[in-house]
């Protein structure tokens, strides 16, 4: 995993999401669709086998040999959703700051007079809020 684990995974979860990253490495491994498909019933029927497994010893035993199964049958090249982090498209479209709309020209903003209106408002609003809650700031002198 990429991130810092912060909370205790129930053993459902663990089980999901086992399943979840098998069938996305049968995905990557298997591009015909009946060959996926056939590989992903062979996975489900895996699973199926041990679903009525009440002690959780041998429960904790079936996700590790899972876990350690699923990294050494890993795809060398996963695939990865284009708008996902490591995607081709990941971080491509940039949201403008919202700064960037007070240096337009003024025949820029006649086109929307009301939304510049509204948008002057409200940063008075911010400001009145801002020293309202900490205060105005204080002028250093030299």
């Amino acid at each position: 995993m990429s991130f810092l684990q912060t909370e205790v995974i129930s053993h459902t979860r663990r089980v999901c999401s086992l399943y979840k990253r098998g069938l996305r490495n049968l995905e990557a491994w298997y591009d015909r669709r009946p060959m996926y498909r056939y590989r992903a019933v062979l996975l489900r029927a895996r699973f199926d086998e041990n679903k009525d497994v009440k002690d959780m010893r041998v429960a904790q035993q079936l996700i590790e040999g899972g876990e350690k199964e699923l990294f050494s049958l890993q795809h060398y090249q996963p695939r990865q959703f284009p708008l996902s982090p490591g995607g081709v498209s990941h971080g491509r479209v940039v949201d403008a700051p919202d700064w960037v709309l007070d240096y337009w020209h003024p025949m820029e903003k006649a086109a929307y007079p009301e939304y510049f209106a509204r948008r002057e408002q409200r940063k008075k609003e911010y400001v009145e809020w801002w020293e309202k809650t900490y205060g105005k700031p204080f002028e250093h002198s030299h």
